[in-house]
């Protein structure tokens, strides 16, 4: 492909990207295979114009590595960069050929109007101090976790441009699985909290109780605490590493552990008396999806716990996020999503330092 001024580049693949992507390791490079793939399918159109945008020079990593992939893909690309150069006007009527374009940065919000944008992509990394990237990044079409540049991870893909069926697992798994030998370091403290969740949930002694999306299994001594020995417990997570993490407080719980996805449980209707679920609604795609489906596998009067050890504002303060009037366990949309989906919400308390609440199965 002709180069037109500072534009059309090869994306980070070449020069210094070269060295960069020779020095990740073979599974480093799957994973960002796997993310710059979902990404391309994503990028429709005779000539999308696709956003990259983030609080740091990550975004321009990604914008770099998608341009190169649009291109291994067989498609032309001319790509913009943040720091923009005098050629601008050329690089414009390079798209006009035909290109895709690729951008970077939030100068070009400024310059494009939001409409015109075909793809939005919001690069997730540390926080930085005093700003609050997720004022942009929670309106976009994907969001793609890039705390580690050797570790990216799609967070977030808008249904329109395809079901989160085709993405969830991988993703979640590879966000999870990184974490699992280091998660209990990290929130290992918080048993006292998740004791006292299960506790004043009121479980009926002698149930089944599962724990969704169980982790490290931090839920499990509580909940055979609350049932008694006479009941069943199962731990349920869809990433193999935080199941191996479990083993021990399962064993000593009397827990059995599955690996199984809680958007499609392995139960029958109605034969699950508990279902305690701790940081899991506002990792699905789908909220009524996933709230029909541990209502279905839920007795009539059953009981949902819906936890997590710091309240919605602390968590997103945390993540560099202001807190969005719209998001699943905002008080009117868990109501109003509960139910429609056959559950009714008996309980909510989120504040500083934990956010729970319960519903029981109508």
């Amino acid at each position: 492909m002709a180069v037109v001024g500072p534009y059309l580049h090869d994306g980070g693949m070449g020069a210094d990207g070269a060295g960069e992507w020779a020095a990740l390791s073979a599974e480093q490079r799957g994973r960002w295979t796997t993310v710059l793939d979902y990404l391309v399918a994503a990028v429709s159109g005779d000539r999308p114009l696709v956003l990259v945008d983030g609080n740091d020079e990550r975004a321009a990593l990604l914008a770099d590595r998608l341009a190169a992939w649009l291109r291994r893909d067989g498609r032309r690309v001319v790509r913009f960069p943040g720091a923009t150069g005098r050629d601008e006007e050329t690089g414009w009527q390079a798209r006009a050929a035909g290109a895709v374009a690729v951008a970077d940065g939030s100068a070009w919000r400024d310059r494009v109007p939001g409409d015109a944008w075909d793809l939005t992509v919001w690069v997730r990394t540390p926080p930085v101090a005093g700003v609050h990237g997720g004022d942009r990044g929670d309106d976009a079409d994907a969001i793609v976790d890039l705390h580690d540049p050797g570790w990216p991870v799609l967070r977030h893909v808008d249904p329109r441009l395809f079901p989160g069926d085709l993405w969830y697992r991988t993703e979640s798994r590879a966000f999870f699985g990184v974490r699992a030998a280091s998660w209990d370091a990290k929130f290992g403290d918080d048993l006292p909290v998740y004791a006292r969740a299960v506790a004043e949930a009121g479980l009926l002694k002698g149930g089944f109780a599962v724990d969704i999306g169980c982790g490290t299994g931090r839920a499990l001594p509580a909940l055979r605490d609350a049932i008694g020995p006479e009941g069943a417990v199962v731990g349920l997570d869809h990433t193999p590493q935080m199941l191996a993490a479990a083993r021990d407080r399962a064993a000593a719980s009397g827990a059995r552990l599955l690996l199984a996805d809680a958007r499609r449980l392995p139960f029958a209707d109605a034969m699950i008396d508990a279902l305690f679920a701790a940081g899991l609604v506002n990792h699905l795609p789908d909220l009524d999806a996933g709230l029909a489906e541990l209502a279905r596998v839920t007795r009539p009067g059953g009981r949902l716990v819906l936890f997590h050890p710091s309240g919605r504002a602390a968590l997103a303060a945390r993540h560099g996020r202001t807190l969005r009037a719209d998001e699943p366990l905002a008080e009117h949309v868990l109501r109003a999503a509960a139910a429609r989906t056959g559950w009714w919400v008996t309980s909510y308390d989120d504040t500083s330092h934990r956010f729970h609440a319960v519903a029981v199965r109508g």
